[in-house]
Parts: structure tokens; sequence; C-alpha cells
């Protein structure tokens, strides 16, 4: 099965706080932190049931070096990751953040 994927527009916020913070401790590091999220999500749209479930909707995905997970869904034929934290951050508190996150209301 071919499956689309598709980012919440809070997952840009995400890549952009964790890139900014890689540059800031070394000039690369930040597009390195990129290039391991777009691997995984690659991954991801391969093989998208290959992830344990941390809840009833979302799995989740480790990126290779550092020290994030990406949080997605599937729905029918389609992935939609909802969100790119640090893992330091704690369970709760990244749960609470991922029920404010949904999808955009289509007109």
């Amino acid at each position: 099965m071919t499956y689309s994927l598709r980012l919440l527009p809070e997952v840009e916020e995400d890549l952009i706080a964790g890139y900014e913070w890689y540059e800031m401790k070394s000039s690369g590091l930040g597009e390195e932190f990129l290039r391991s999220f777009y691997a995984s999500v690659g991954e991801i749209a391969y093989e998208p049931l290959l992830h344990r479930k941390v809840s009833d909707e979302l799995r989740r995905c480790l990126l290779r070096r550092f020290p994030y997970a990406v949080y997605y869904g599937t729905e029918g034929d389609q992935i939609i990751v909802h969100g790119v934290f640090h893992c330091a951050r704690g369970p709760r508190a990244i749960g609470r953040q991922l029920r404010t996150r949904r999808e955009p209301e289509s007109t």
C-alpha cells in the first residue's frame, strides 16, 4: 500500500525550534537534525506500522543520533505527523500538547 504523508502545521514550528537550537550549538548540526527527521519520516512512509503505539491513535519513531521522537498516526492511506518532541520532555507534557493539535478543518 502506498501512503501519503502530511505534517500538521505545528510540526514545522517543532522542526524550526530544533534546527535553531542545534545550529546555535554547532554550525551545520541543525541541517543534520533535519536530515535525521526526513530520514525517519521516509522510514515511516515506507512502513508506518513498524513503530509501537504510545496511545490509541499515535505511534512514536525515535530519530537516530538526536534525542527527538516523531509522533504520527494513520488514517486510511494517509500518515499524519502530529509532532516532533525532545525526549527529555515528560510523557504527560507531550500528551497534553499532542491533544491540543488538531487537523485544520476542510472547507
